[in-house]
């Protein structure tokens, strides 16, 4: 696969957010959220449970809606305030582990069409489109390019939690396109799986897709990541590189316990008693 375009000093940011607030219920998930993320930049958005990252997600694929404010737009992906998931999807690819379910929900799915399906933004092959030689073509570089070629026959509902991983990411490489949005993508894996992932993503960030990771998993943090937005309440509590951010103060401080971080080599981890 070609690496993806970088982009211009003058191009857009990838995912723009000016004072976005979102209330579910009677609570406000975020709290006048600014935040600014360029095409290239690998960037991990980091916080507990409740922090508002998984409304930030939500709000990428249109499943929430900031509160209305007269003038500019809250929320902006590629500089457009307006965009369709569908075709959104030839620029960025999401996954996230509800695709996990969707997809092994459809009987006797197969990988390759699993794969295929991507190009649709559905979970089925729609029976009123047609899967061209090009597409099957593209799936199967894609599997190549996760390393799941032998997967490509199996059934999607017999595959380990890894293998499904692996998947997913092939599903959403089939347009080639410009940056991932990743949702704890670890999560549920083995160790020996958990290595053989973060591999993967060293390798899709060195090939020039850019990587937003959004988890509140240290372990997931590759080398790869220059900025880490450390969330809190639905509001950014720390912003920068990841030594300055990764700090055993401020991630106490953001997930209301005390931590204790060190570093090793080029990756942070936690300490536990």
């Amino acid at each position: 696969m070609s690496l993806a375009p970088t982009a211009s000093p003058s191009a857009p940011p990838l995912f723009e957010l000016d004072r976005a607030t979102v209330v579910r219920g009677a609570a406000r998930v975020l709290r006048e959220l600014s935040l600014s993320i360029p095409l290239g930049q690998h960037t991990v958005i980091l916080g507990p449970n409740g922090c508002g990252k998984s409304t930030f997600i939500k709000l990428i694929n249109r499943e929430l809606y900031p509160l209305a404010r007269e003038g500019d737009a809250p929320v902006k992906v590629f500089g457009l305030r307006r965009w369709n998931v569908a075709e959104l999807r030839t620029r960025l690819g999401v996954v996230t582990s509800d695709l996990t379910r969707d997809l092994q929900e459809m009987p006797q799915l197969r990988v390759e069409e699993a794969v295929i399906t991507g190009f649709f933004s559905s979970f089925v092959i729609p029976p009123h489109r047609e899967v061209d030689a090009q597409m099957r073509a593209q799936a199967r570089r894609a599997l190549a390019d996760v390393n799941a070629t032998a997967l490509a026959d199996r059934q999607v509902a017999e595959l380990s939690t890894g293998e499904m991983r692996r998947v997913l990411i092939a599903r959403a490489l089939v347009h080639a396109p410009e940056a991932l949005l990743l949702d704890e993508p670890t999560a549920g894996l083995d160790l020996i799986a958990q290595r053989h992932f973060l591999a993967l993503l060293r390798s899709l960030a060195q090939r020039g897709i850019t990587l937003v990771l959004v988890t509140h998993h240290l372990e997931e943090i590759v080398p790869e990541f220059e900025r880490v937005i450390l969330l809190s309440e639905g509001k950014v509590v720390a912003d920068g590189p990841p030594a300055s951010v990764l700090t055993s103060a401020q991630l106490s401080a953001a997930f209301g316990g005390p931590l204790q971080v060190r570093r090793e080599g080029e990756r942070f981890v936690l300490d536990h008693e």
